[in-house]
């Protein structure tokens, strides 16, 4: 009789394609047998009993900002990671800024992957920077496995991390096509941001709604439509993040018609929140770009059930505190950017599968399976298939509860999400064939809550 280190016996397993019933077979950190419709005749050091459980390929966030080294104040590589883990995350892409130095060229790199090989509790990979210092810099960092490029079209808010401008980006992306690689892009426009934001500020409007109104949905669409024309020029791969509507995500489907390579992630809390949380919550809820009405959640939504989304990430782009209060009611001066990286699959689960009915087999395919494929990482990542690295994340559907602060992994236990009733619990999450997290604890390297 085989003999293998872990077997999960007598669960849902959701792949992309399917719903079946079966056992999951895990030796030296990969799957090596996988029993449908019957119990597999094994033994193994350890067994998980998945009844009534459905076990998923594990997520892949392709979009973090944990910010070491040099900002592990606002959040470390240790505490972001826990925080995936216990969200059903097992791998993580981490942004090149936030972080000082940001991840520009090798050596920076060095120091990104030394404090992640030392403190991440699940997979990791790195975006490489696109700023205008940094061209002669490409070629290196995707010889050392990067698995992308990250640049900004506007501002970005660090000040060690420069937005491009175009001849930059078109320069950048000319030599990200040639090393056959790609390029993410925060696609909101300098002029269109800047001079409402101006505008506003000059007449003392400072509120949620003034804020928002300063970043319209035209911004992303003008600066999506110009970086379309630079890829069409160029050839380069290209990867729009965060887009907050479905107009922005029209601009792409359309793009995608004439051949563009071209993917489109949204975010949970463009799926979830809305101006009024940001006037409720405070600087918690601020973003860039910013939050949007309710009608433009339920057609982001529709893009989602169309398979016009190819990728839902949480963009966690954490600060401590002191950085998130709204001021004397100025919406402009608080930092941008949502913790959220430990409730992307709540939000999937509550929004998606029981508010919408989106197929649990659809979510597998945005959260897991089209990040796989878009960045180089399947079979092996996103399937559950035989050889594929055993990295599965088991839910509860049948589980609800109300987040709280004290269940947040985060540095700083502050989250939009506090509050909210979530249906469908994340109850185990293995890596490499490694429980990481289970029933509300850090299992390694030592049991942690």
């Amino acid at each position: 009789m085989a003999m293998y280190d872990l077997i999960i016996r007598n669960g849902n397993i959701v792949t992309a394609d399917s719903i079946v019933q079966g056992d999951i077979a895990i030796s030296d950190g990969k799957i090596k047998e996988i029993s449908v419709g019957k119990t597999l005749e094994a033994t193994a050091n350890k067994e998980i009993k998945a009844d009534g459980k459905h076990i998923l390929p594990g997520i892949i966030d392709t979009h973090v900002h944990f910010n070491e080294p040099g900002r592990t104040e606002w959040e470390g590589i240790e505490t972001g990671s826990r925080s995936l883990a216990a969200g059903g995350v097992t791998t993580y892409f981490d942004m090149p800024l936030n972080s000082t130095p940001p991840t520009i060229n090798k050596e920076n790199l060095e120091l990104k992957r030394a404090a992640s090989e030392e403190k991440a509790v699940v997979n990791y990979r790195f975006w490489g920077g696109l700023v205008p210092e940094n061209i002669k810099d490409i070629k290196e960092l995707h010889e050392n496995g990067v698995i992308g490029f990250k640049a900004f079209m506007s501002p970005s808010g660090i000040t060690d991390f420069n937005h491009v401008d175009d001849i930059t980006i078109f320069k950048g992306m000319s030599e990200i096509a040639s090393i056959g690689s790609l390029l993410a892009v925060h696609a909101e426009s300098t002029v269109i941001c800047d001079q409402l934001a101006e505008e506003k500020q000059s007449q003392n409007k400072r509120s949620a709604k003034d804020f928002v109104e300063s970043r319209p949905i035209i911004s992303e669409i003008e600066a999506v439509r110009r970086i379309i024309s630079y890829a069409e020029a160029t050839g380069c791969r290209i990867h729009i993040v965060h887009a907050s509507s479905r107009k922005v995500v029209k601009e792409i489907s359309e793009a995608k018609l004439r051949g563009v390579d071209i993917t489109v992630e949204t975010c949970p809390h463009y799926l979830s929140l809305t101006i009024k949380d940001l006037e409720e919550k405070g600087g918690v809820a601020k973003c860039c770009p910013p939050l949007r009405d309710k009608n433009e959640i339920e057609d982001l939504w529709l893009a989602v059930a169309k398979g016009e989304i190819d990728v839902i990430a949480s963009d966690h782009s954490p600060a401590p505190p002191s950085m998130k209060e709204v001021v004397n009611g100025d919406y402009f001066k608080a930092w941008g950017g949502i913790s959220g990286a430990q409730s992307t699959l709540n939000v999937m689960l509550t929004e998606g599968y029981f508010n919408r009915s989106l197929p649990l087999e659809k979510i597998v395919e945005l959260l897991a399976t089209n990040p796989a494929k878009r960045f180089g990482l399947y079979p092996h990542k996103g399937s559950i298939l035989v050889d594929s690295d055993a990295d599965l994340t088991l839910i509860d559907l049948n589980e609800s509860f109300v987040l709280e602060e004290k269940d947040l992994f985060y540095r700083h236990k502050q989250s939009p999400y506090v509050g909210r009733t979530f249906k469908g619990m994340v109850t185990t999450t293995i890596v490499n064939g490694n429980l990481v997290f289970d029933n509300g604890y850090i299992t390694t390297p030592e049991k942690i809550r």
